[in-house]
């Protein structure tokens, strides 16, 4: 019997080593695509969790606001809302003014002078949360109760402020906040 010729006993490894090449190919694709569809599955499962992070649309409607003063009389105050928050804006009696400007900076709990919380003396622009416990305090209607200073009184736990927003009496241990704010003229406000 004739023996059939032999193959080439390279030919013979070589095509071994090119199914284990492929192997490895096909190996590698396989994990990057694994990679891949891991780290966008990632990606989609983080994003709800990133994207509320964001500030919501009514905030950055809201990041400023303008306000017309033209119509508050002297003594009167009005609310506007900034932020999702009150802001108090009153424009101040002289004897409201001199009453802010007189007070001894060592009778007051969060010392701050009334010329620091006002661009012009006769408007105070606060906002309108007590610094306790985030109560909104009363005293923006003249029939309110405005406290023993004549300012703001926050009836949820006793907290007095004066004419210029400083905390005079109660637990609340900081001033009402005054935001960030410019007089685009004389009759608008801007806030924020």
């Amino acid at each position: 019997m004739v023996d059939a010729p032999k193959k080439n006993g390279s030919l013979g490894q070589s095509e071994a080593d090119q199914d284990e090449a492929h192997d490895g190919r096909r190996r590698e694709f396989l994990y990057l695509a694994a990679g891949g569809f891991a780290a966008i599955g990632a990606g989609a499962a983080l994003w709800p969790f990133i994207d509320s992070m964001n500030p919501s649309g009514d905030v950055l409607a809201l990041a400023s606001t303008e306000v017309d003063i033209s119509s508050i009389e002297l003594g009167q105050a009005i609310t506007v809302k900034w932020r999702g928050k009150p802001v108090f804006i009153r424009r101040r009696t002289p004897d409201e003014i001199e009453a802010a400007e007189n007070a001894s900076l060592d009778d007051l709990i969060d010392p701050q002078a009334d010329a620091d919380r006002v661009q012009r003396p006769e408007w105070l622009i606060l906002v309108g949360v007590c610094t306790h416990l985030g109560c909104v305090p009363v005293g923006q209607k003249a029939t309110e109760v405005r406290g023993d200073f004549g300012g703001w009184f926050c009836p949820c736990h006793g907290s007095h402020y004066d004419t210029s927003g400083r905390i005079r009496k109660g637990p609340a241990p900081l001033n009402l906040d005054v935001p960030a704010y410019t007089f685009i003229d004389d009759t608008t406000l801007r806030i924020g």
